[in-house]
């Protein structure tokens, strides 16, 4: 008896005609500016570098510190929905972003800069999770699918227009108008916000002195220091620092400390009871796999191309696009098979096998000359599995949640697969550092320096730069520095041909426990999501 008012508050959000399309554009849009300004910067780091006067160190908390507010707002979101109501507490974000968007392109130092995106990465965490929501909502329960399905082409999309778009505007323009593109649209985002979207009714609001306020501090701790230590952790060398070794005990214990509070708490900040629903439990895992494919294929392509081939960002960029829009192709035809019956674990399993023959034909391709014609075909794949996994993955994870479950929901899915990036990102550096070394001793083994071969190759090098009136000791240094090049270039082609295998094998190991969640409900049926 007491579920009917709950059920009656999520049929009176679904929109229908003109209201659902503007919702829903106004909704991917702001999904698209957050996860576009997560990649956006990397190739302007250079630039930012140079007219800010930072060191490399220093540049790279642009990228971290909009993380670290990411995951650290995302977990809180359906929290703070229901305590500001969802479209003030959406369009309140959307200003933030904009605002601090304005503040990052007016930076006049690094320190300035990194504060402001961490500002950006607030309002940004809540525009991904809160998005995903409207858009669930708005939708009648049978067509939950599709409403995944337009929703995932932002997230999936996003990544991948970031470089190209920051490549191109650094090229033409200068860094800080990567920050000013997102004004104009965040501006008509928030009046269409404040005009369309409308609130749930949600339960009383709490007092001050009832707000989680140690939940907050032990959230802040735990998704906070583990971000960082995954951001840093290779380049600061892991445990031999001891920021990362302090920072991961914080993480540790913050962790602990922050799921007995919620358990215990009257009013939790993160309702970790929704994850009481098997659904929600399997999407979670599957949705952080998700964002190690996702960020992390999105990660290794670039750096081979731009590392060993010597491409701009601008043509990586340019190379990535035609497999974003074989996902967004795909996501419609995804949604409405959903609608169709055709369950989603199938869908999943045959995602995580073609994500496999993508990294195992990567593995086979990738050389040090390399072309564009060679790695057109594997990226439509990848494309092709990203749209099998997403919707499929995120409408199974809330399809069986109801009220303010699904936001809730949304935050756990939204976060797991933020986390899921993060480590991916973490472990595939570290993986390609250690394995480079790994190759490089034993293509030094096999270098026989007294070998004719070798010899020969030296001896040419070294002519070749003495012709060009260089000095006989000054050119054999030389040549063997360019002997010494070509081996470490061919260690790291290695590394990365080892990062795809275990890629794909991970993806490969994933079907069997994808299956096993067909027990006892072979298909999710949509129409059943709010009764």
């Amino acid at each position: 008896m007491a579920a009917a008012p709950t059920v009656q508050a999520d049929d009176s959000l679904v929109e229908y005609g003109f209201r659902r399309v503007i919702i829903t554009i106004t909704a991917v849009l702001c999904a698209l500016l957050e996860i576009v300004d997560t990649t956006i910067v990397n190739v302007a780091l250079n630039e930012m570098r140079g007219s800010l006067g930072a060191t490399l160190t220093d540049v790279a908390w642009v990228i971290t510190a909009y993380a670290i507010a990411n995951v650290i707002v995302i977990p809180m979101t359906s929290w703070l929905s229901q305590q500001f109501g969802r479209r003030n507490y959406f369009a309140a974000s959307i200003i933030i972003f904009t605002v601090s968007s304005f503040l990052c392109g007016n930076a006049t130092n690094i320190w300035e800069l990194v504060l402001f995106r961490f500002i950006q990465g607030m309002g940004g965490g809540a525009l991904l999770v809160t998005a995903q929501t409207i858009i669930t909502e708005s939708y009648p329960a049978a067509k939950r699918g599709m409403a995944q399905a337009i929703y995932g082409m932002g997230v999936i999309v996003g990544p991948t227009l970031g470089p190209p778009l920051g490549g191109y505007i650094v090229d033409n323009y200068s860094w800080p108008y990567i920050f000013y593109i997102n004004i104009p649209i965040g501006i008509i985002a928030t009046f269409l916000t404040l005009i369309y979207v409308r609130s749930p009714k949600y339960g009383e609001k709490l007092k001050a002195n009832q707000v989680d306020w140690w939940g907050i501090v032990f959230l802040a701790s735990f998704i906070g220091s583990l971000q960082y230590v995954l951001e840093h952790g290779q380049q600061d060398d892991w445990f031999a620092d001891g920021t990362i070794i302090t920072l991961s005990l914080v993480s540790f214990f913050g962790f602990f400390a922050f799921i007995w509070r919620e358990l215990t708490y009257k009013y939790p900040i993160v309702n970790l009871s929704v994850l009481k629903d098997s659904n929600l439990r399997i999407g979670t895992i599957m949705c952080f796999i998700l964002g190690f494919g996702l960020y992390g294929s999105t990660f290794i392509v670039p750096i081979y191309t731009q590392s060993i081939l010597g491409w701009t960002a601008l043509e990586t960029g340019l190379l990535l696009i035609p497999s974003s829009l074989t996902t967004a192709f795909m996501m419609p035809i995804i949604g409405k098979l959903i609608q169709k019956g055709v369950p989603q674990t199938y869908m999943v399993a045959v995602g995580f096998l073609i994500f496999f023959f993508f990294t195992f034909w990567m593995h086979n391709i990738i050389t040090n000359d390399t072309g564009e014609e060679h790695m057109f075909w594997p990226l439509i794949l990848r494309g092709m599995g990203l749209g099998l996994l997403f919707v499929p993955i995120t409408t199974l994870s809330l399809s069986t949640l109801k009220g303010k479950s699904i936001g809730e929901g949304a935050a756990f899915t939204g976060m797991m697969r933020q986390l899921g990036g993060s480590f991916g990102i973490a472990i595939i550096t570290t993986f390609i550092a250690r394995f480079s070394q790994e190759h490089r001793v034993n293509l030094v083994s096999h270098l026989n320096t007294a070998s004719f071969e070798v010899q020969q190759r030296v001896q040419q090098l070294k002519m070749g730069f003495m012709s060009r009136g260089i000095p006989e000791n000054e050119a054999l240094q030389k040549a063997y520095a360019v002997m010494n090049g070509t081996v470490t270039k061919q260690a790291t082609i290695l590394s990365y041909m080892d990062v795809f295998l275990y890629l794909g094998i991970l993806f490969l190991l994933c079907i069997p426990f994808i299956l096993l969640v067909k027990r006892g409900k072979s298909k999710v049926d949509m129409s059943e999501a709010m009764h």
